[in-house]
C-alpha cells in the first residue's frame, strides 16, 4: 500500500496555513495555531487516531477565531481526502462513544465521498475557552463537507463545556481509527465506487 500522507499550504487574507498529516503515524502531534484550546483538541484527535500532524496557523484572531477554525478544519479535510487516496481497503465507517467526566460523546462517520453533518449543541454552554460555541459547529461543518464524509456527533449527556468538545475530539479521533483501518479488499461498496 502506498504511504497515506499529505502536505498542504494555503494562505488568505485571513490565514497563512502549513499542514502534513499521515495516516498511518505514530500520534507524533505538532499543532500551533495560538488558540491553546485548539492546539488542544486537534491534539487529542490526532493522538486517538493515530496520525502523525503537523500543523501551524497565523489567523486573523485581532477578529477572532472563526476564520481560523474554518480553514484550519477545511486544510485538514483536503488533507484527509488527498491521503485517503482511492480508499480501497478501508472500512470506511467508524464509530466511538468517549465519556469525560460528567460528559458522554458519541461520534459516528462514513468516508463515503459524501459529506453531511449532523451535529445538536444545544447541551454546549454558549461560551468555551472564550470562544462561542458556534465556531466548533462550523469547525465540524467545514472538515466534513472537505473530507467527504458523513459526520454525526451527539453530546449525550454533559455539563462542561470543555469536556463535551474533548470528548467529542478524542471520539472523531477513534473513529477515523476505525474507519481508516485497512481491513478489506477493494473499494468499501456495493456499487464499486466512493463517488
Amino acid at each position: 500500500m502506498s504511504e497515506r500522507t499529505a502536505s498542504i499550504s494555503r494562505k488568505t487574507k485571513e490565514t497563512d496555513i502549513s499542514l502534513s498529516l499521515g495516516l498511518d503515524g505514530k500520534g507524533d502531534v505538532d499543532v500551533s495555531t495560538d488558540i491553546g484550546f485548539a492546539d488542544h483538541m486537534l491534539t487529542l484527535m490526532s493522538f486517538w487516531a493515530g496520525f502523525d500532524l503537523k500543523l501551524s496557523c497565523k489567523g486573523d484572531l485581532e477578529i477572532d477565531t472563526h476564520h481560523t477554525l474554518e480553514d484550519i478544519a477545511l486544510v485538514l479535510g483536503q488533507a484527509l481526502q488527498e491521503a485517503m487516496g482511492d480508499r480501497k481497503g478501508i472500512n470506511r465507517i467508524g464509530f466511538a462513544k468517549v465519556p469525560m467526566d460528567e460528559a458522554l460523546v458519541e461520534v459516528v462517520i462514513d468516508l463515503s465521498g459524501r459529506a453531511y453533518l449532523v451535529y445538536d449543541d444545544e447541551l454546549l454552554p454558549p461560551i468555551i475557552a472564550g470562544d462561542e460555541k458556534d465556531v466548533w459547529r462550523e469547525f465540524f461543518k467545514s472538515l466534513a463537507f472537505k473530507a467527504g464524509m458523513n459526520l454525526h456527533i451527539k453530546f449525550e449527556y454533559g455539563r462542561n463545556g470543555h469536556h463535551l468538545l474533548e470528548g467529542a475530539f478524542k471520539a472523531l479521533g477513534l473513529a477515523f481509527r476505525n474507519a481508516l483501518s485497512v481491513e478489506r479488499q477493494g473499494v468499501p461498496s456495493t456499487k464499486g465506487s466512493l463517488d
